[in-house]
């Protein structure tokens, strides 16, 4: 379990990523960008540990669980599916493999 969720973490953080990208290209907002970046090579760099053995799923869970909730906050508020609802579903899945990755053995 411990590498596909390594190898599933590397790829949430690689879609934050082009979210970020994408957002500032659509509608010019650097924080998008930033955060996008940021957040996005957190997960990145975490997943990457994972593979090379370190336990990083406590610490990706809380940043996906962090994501949930502030996208899911925004996805209720405006309504609109796109694209806090979708980085919100992204973020649920995300945490559902990190905290497998965490709790169960193996």
């Amino acid at each position: 379990m411990g590498t596909a969720a390594a190898i599933a973490t590397i790829v949430y953080g690689a879609l934050l990523e082009l979210g970020g990208v994408m957002g500032y290209r659509k509608a010019r907002s650097r924080p998008s960008l930033i955060m996008g970046t940021a957040f996005g090579t957190a997960v990145v760099i975490l997943g990457v540990a994972g593979l090379l053995g370190a336990r990083f799923a406590p610490a990706a869970a809380a940043l996906a669980a962090f994501l949930l909730v502030f996208f899911s906050i925004r996805w209720l508020r405006g309504r609109k599916f796109m694209p806090a609802g979708l980085i919100a579903v992204l973020s649920l899945l995300a945490l559902g493999v990190d905290l497998a990755a965490a709790l169960l053995p193996g």
